[in-house]
Formats: structure tokens, C-alpha cells, sequence
């Protein structure tokens, strides 16, 4: 059986030890894209989630809009607009790349409903605009106050929407568009749900011919599975997606923002919407563009909710986790008295998921308080970083938590989780840390593609390894007061120096004895391996098989770089968890060219078990990544 090579990586990486990573191998020169060519891979991306209004005022000139009584010049009232466009994430992408930023999420830039709307969030009574982006009035047109004041906004003309993309990739940097398929606008002086398509006007929730819309009660039984996909979210008009009509309209809208340039897509409100519907939108938005990664927002998901796993393992997209977020703000921002047993149980279920490697991680967003709402100390929030930026998953930072970005107004709820970014200090210690982290899970392939097993837990404690190939990382953070353990590393044996604290260590039999923890300090040691190397890279995930200790799982095929059949020179894959083995297998020879291939079981002294099935086919890129995504038969 072949396996890989063993690396000779270096013991100690300092921060200066560190090289920039290129993009370029993501990227192909063929225009020929179909179903079986490269994937952007993102489990090495650090993403940045921005809410284009409240970062940065690029062009004063767009900010009374069509519509002045929209704007609020002195930032008091929370619910209309303050000055935020595209220029002004383009003028602070230098800012963002320097932080270790490499994919941006920013929220809807669609063309808004241009009113307002008398409302009382939380009994307090406001006006609020869509600053937000989810009062869509035209999903082929941009947000006018988003654009130069005398652009057209029409999509295929925005030229300040080209420039951004083009900004962005010039720096390696991929953009993550907020899409809403679930509902429009809501009612806004006696208008709801009028939607046009670049311009024209196709439908309206009150002169609803075509049956665009549902006309259902609004959800009052948030467990009630029939409300949350037929029934109107908080005066949502919510589209009929049994209306062909509203599927090719919405699938034709997405497609033009992707041909503009849009990398990813994070999908909103997808647990009212019926999974057909995923499926079958998913499947067409990457026929039309192969490469594109997608996640959606299933509210308040948990690992424990089937609904939510199946979701996640079976539309065809990847899903905000909500529980680890729940977790960690449970056991560093919070104080539950559980700890790290919150996050424990949440990591302990990863074997539910398919995919659970590609979980978008984070701890606040726009819809619930900043994490330093519940806990002012700084300590803490670093902590929450460091354990999002080097656990399983795709860590995702809310826009100013590298500057300690917050308003605790009505405890920090919606909208007072939605701050003016103020400060742009690249000296901030969280900005730092991003800095080195976004590297590390760039450089280290453990950190990002890698297992995560458990090396010592209490509730003020929490060690754990990341482990692949011969890469391999050591986190230990300490909530508590100042501790003295001993650690099984899984580390080669040598001295280390922690990326955080530069305190050297010396790992012994692979293991660490009497670590010192001091309180809130945060420990993390980095071995870096040899890279798999080959014209073109196929990252392979195989779930569904049960594996016992000492069997491993194996590709084979028709192909030199499979063994020819040869069970012996199979290429062996790695264990992540009991639902999934992974590995990135080198193809040179047969790059280019159609290959059949199986998963077989490699025992020790047992007969080896092959699927049950015939073999699947795949047509190689020439070059670049492929990912294959599969379950065991």
C-alpha cells in the first residue's frame, strides 16, 4: 500500500519563519470549466464578514441617496443608513489583506426598498431602512448608495462593483456575496413585495396573479415545520419556490453575479425553504460555475438537531455552526461554569456531519450581541480567536472584533451589534494575532484540513491537536487561574517555540510534561510539513464507512497514481473523524485524462473489503485543484 512521504519539516516556526502563500494554484488558464474540473478550496481561507453600510464612507457624495430622509449624517439613529459603499472597502483592502483577511462576506448589496418603515424592535421605536440588504427590490441591480452617485446601478454597468472584484483578486483575495432566495421586502408604506427585473416590474405581493409569493399567517410556532417553510417571517413577503418562474429568475440573478466575478456564496434564512429547492439550485448555480462554495444560515443550527445535519450533508452546501458559536461564548464569554465541556460536546459530534471540516466557524454576527457584549475583557476575546482561527471548520471574523468594535446599548442586541467602524490600528494586538493565525491555517495544513483530537480538557482547560500528514499543531488555552499539566502531544520530538508568546518548549517522546498555563494564556506550537506536490491535487473526503484501529482507507484505480488496481500501491488516505478519512493524492501523469477509481479497506492481516459498486469516473483538470466529495457504498 503506497503512503506518503515522510516530511522533513522544521521543529521551530517563528512568526518571521513564515512565507506567503500563493493563490495561483487555485486558478487555471482553461476557459473550459464542466463538472469535473478544479473546486476552490476553502478550508484554508480566513473570511471577514462586513456590513457594507457601517465600515467605511469611501464617497461622501453617495450618501443622501435618491431618498435623504434614509440617511442619518450624525450615526444616532441605528436603523438608517450612515455612509458605508464599495469605495470604501476598497480603500481598506490593503488593511484587510495585511490582517490575514482572504475571502470577504459582505452583506446584500442588491437594490433596496427606498423607504422607511415605522418600527418598535424590542419595544423601543424607531424608523429603520434596508441598510441591511435584506429588503430586496431588484436582485439584478446594485444599491445605488453602495455606488458613485452618478453610476448606473444596473449590474452589468457598475463599474465601482468591477473595480472591487478586480481589487480584491489582484490581492488573492476572494469575495463572498449574501444572497436572500427566501423573501423580499416587507410592508412599506402599503408596497410589499414588489420585485423588478433590472428594472421591470414582475411581481407584487398585492397584485399577485403569477402566485410569486406565499399568502400565509406569519410563523407563531417556530417547531412547527410546515410555518417555517410556508409561512411569512416578520412581515416578509416570502416567494413561492414552486413557481418556475421565481426559480429562474432568482438562479438567472445569482448566475450574472457570479459571472461578474463573485467567488462564494453565503445563503440566508435556508431552513424555510424546502430542501428540494437547495438541491436543485445548487446543482444549477454550479453547473454554471463548478468552482463556487457555498454555505447557508440555518438559524441557530446544533449538531444534536438532525434537521440541521441532514440539511448540511444533503443540499449540497455548507452551514453556519451555530452551535460552536453557542459553545465558546458559553465557556469564555458567558463564564458557564461547563467550560471547554460545552465545546467538547459540540466537536465530539462532528462524526454527524459530512463535511464537517468546511462548517463556517464564528463567535458573533449581525444577529446577535458582539461577544464583547456579554464579557468586556479583552483576555477573554482572545482566547475565543485563537480557538476559532485554530479549530475544525472556516473561521469567519464579525467586521471591527480586531479592534474591539461594540455597543452595548439594549445589550448589545440588533441594531447596536452593527457599530460605525472607527478605528483602523494595524498595531491592535487581536489585529496581530489574525495576522500570524490566518497564516498559520494558510501554511499548516493540519490547522485547516486536518484532524482535531482532544489531549487534555477540564473546564478551565482545553488542549487539542490538529494532525495531517506530517504537519501537525498544539493548542492549549487556559481560562482559569495558573495551571501545571502534562501533555500527549503527538508533536516530533524537538524544541518549539509558541507562536503567541514565543516561550520555547521542549517535546519529548511526543510528549510535553509540567506545562505551565498562566491564567487567560493561550499556548499554540506549530510543526509544518512538505506540501503534496502534483500537476494537478485531488483533495479526497470519503464518509460513511465505520473503521476500526489499525485499518485504513484506501483510493485504487486505473491510473499509475492509484496503483493500477494494485491494492498495494493504493493511495492511503488519513483519519479526520469516525464519519470521514481525507487525503490529497499527486496526479502528473494523468493529469488531463478521464480515470475510474474505488475506496477499498486496507486490514491488517484480514482480507481487504472493497465498496460494493462499480467504479466511478472522473475527468482530471489539467492542472489545479479537484475535490472529490463521496460516500462509502
Amino acid at each position: 500500500m503506497a503512503t506518503q512521504t515522510k516530511n522533513e519539516g522544521q521543529a521551530v516556526k517563528t512568526a518571521s519563519g513564515f512565507l506567503t502563500e500563493s493563490h495561483s494554484e487555485l486558478e487555471s488558464s482553461s476557459d473550459f470549466e464542466f463538472l469535473f474540473t478544479r473546486a476552490i478550496e476553502f478550508r484554508q481561507e480566513t473570511i471577514y464578514f462586513i456590513i457594507v453600510d457601517r465600515f467605511n464612507d469611501g464617497d461622501a457624495n453617495n450618501n443622501p441617496g435618491i431618498n435623504s430622509q434614509l440617511y442619518d449624517p450624525t450615526r444616532q439613529q441605528w436603523g438608517k443608513y450612515w455612509g458605508g459603499d464599495l469605495q470604501g472597502i476598497i480603500n481598506k483592502l490593503d488593511y484587510l489583506k495585511n490582517m490575514g483577511v482572504t475571502a470577504l462576506w459582505i452583506s446584500p448589496l442588491f437594490e433596496q426598498v427606498e423607504e422607511l418603515q415605522f418600527d418598535k424592535p424590542n419595544g423601543m421605536a424607531s424608523l429603520r431602512a434596508a441598510m441591511h440588504g435584506y429588503w430586496t427590490k431588484d436582485f439584478k441591480r446594485i444599491n445605488p448608495r453602495f455606488l458613485a452617485p452618478d453610476e448606473e446601478n444596473s449590474l452589468h454597468k457598475c463599474t465601482t462593483f468591477d473595480r472591487l472584484i478586480a481589487e480584491m483578486h489582484a490581492r488573492g483575495m476572494k469575495l463572498i456575496l449574501d444572497i436572500v432566495c427566501n423573501h423580499s421586502s416587507p410592508d412599506v408604506n402599503g408596497h410589499k413585495g414588489e420585485l423588478y427585473d433590472d428594472g421591470v416590474l414582475i411581481a407584487d405581493f398585492y397584485y399577485d396573479d403569477r402566485h410569486w409569493y406565499h399568502h400565509n399567517p406569519e410563523i407563531t410556532n417556530w417547531e412547527d415545520e410546515w410555518q417555517l417553510l410556508y409561512g411569512e417571517m416578520a412581515g416578509l413577503a416570502t416567494f413561492n419556490e414552486s413557481n418556475l418562474e421565481f426559480r429562474n429568475y432568482i438562479k438567472s440573478a445569482v448566475k450574472q453575479w457570479l459571472d461578474r466575478g463573485v467567488d462564494a456564496l453565503r445563503i440566508d434564512t435556508v431552513k424555510h425553504m424546502p430542501l428540494w429547492f437547495w438541491q436543485e439550485f445548487i446543482t444549477d448555480i454550479q453547473t454554471h460555475k463548478p468552482s463556487v462554495f457555498m454555505f447557508g444560515e440555518w438559524g441557530f443550527s446544533k449538531p444534536w438537531e438532525q434537521k440541521s445535519v441532514d440539511f448540511a450533508n444533503f443540499s449540497g452546501m455548507s452551514i453556519l455552526d451555530f452551535g460552536l458559536c453557542e459553545a465558546i461564548r458559553g465557556a469564555l464569554a458567558t463564564g458557564d461554569p461547563r467550560g471547554f465541556y460545552l465545546v467538547k460536546e459540540v466537536f465530539d459530534l462532528d462524526r454527524l456531519y459530512y463535511r464537517a471540516t468546511e462548517l463556517i466557524t464564528f463567535i458573533d454576527n449581525h444577529d446577535m450581541p458582539r461577544f464583547q457584549s456579554l464579557n468586556l475583557d479583552p483576555a477573554n476575546l482572545r482566547m475565543a480567536i485563537a480557538l476559532l482561527m485554530t479549530s475544525r471548520g472556516i473561521p469567519c471574523i464579525y467586521y471591527g472584533t480586531e479592534q474591539y468594535l461594540h455597543n452595548d446599548t439594549n445589550g448589545g442586541r440588533d441594531p447596536y451589534n452593527r457599530p460605525m467602524m472607527e478605528n483602523w490600528d494595524v498595531n491592535s494586538p487581536l489585529y496581530r494575532d489574525l495576522h500570524l493565525l490566518s497564516k498559520l491555517r494558510r501554511l499548516n495544513s493540519a490547522v485547516s484540513l486536518g484532524s482535531q483530537v482532544e489531549r487534555y480538557i477540564t473546564s478551565d482547560i482545553y488542549c487539542y491537536t490538529r494532525s495531517y500528514r506530517d504537519s501537525r499543531c498544539l493548542v492549549a488555552i487556559n481560562r482559569g487561574e495558573r495551571s501545571i499539566i502534562d501533555v500527549d502531544t503527538n508533536l516530533e520530538d524537538g524544541e518549539y517555540r509558541c507562536l503567541l508568546t514565543h516561550r520555547v518548549f521542549e517535546i519529548h517522546n511526543g510528549k510535553l510534561s509540567k506545562l505551565e498555563l498562566k491564567s487567560q494564556e493561550i499556548i499554540i506550537l506549530s510543526y509544518i510539513g512538505d506540501r503534496v506536490k502534483g500537476k494537478t491535487i485531488v483533495r479526497v473526503q470519503v464518509n460513511g464507512i465505520s473503521t476500526q484501529p489499525g485499518e485504513t482507507v484506501v483510493v485504487t484505480g486505473d491510473c499509475p497514481e492509484l496503483g493500477n488496481w494494485d491494492l498495494s500501491q493504493a493511495y492511503a488516505l488519513e483519519y479526520i473523524n469516525s464519519n470521514t478519512w481525507f487525503g490529497e493524492i499527486p496526479f502528473t501523469a494523468s493529469s488531463g485524462k478521464a480515470i475510474a477509481y474505488k475506496y477499498a479497506l486496507w486490514r491488517k492481516n484480514d482480507t481487504p473489503l472493497y465498496e460494493n459498486t462499480i467504479s466511478r469516473r472522473w475527468i482530471l483538470a489539467d492542472r489545479g485543484i479537484v475535490k472529490w466529495q463521496d460516500v462509502w457504498q
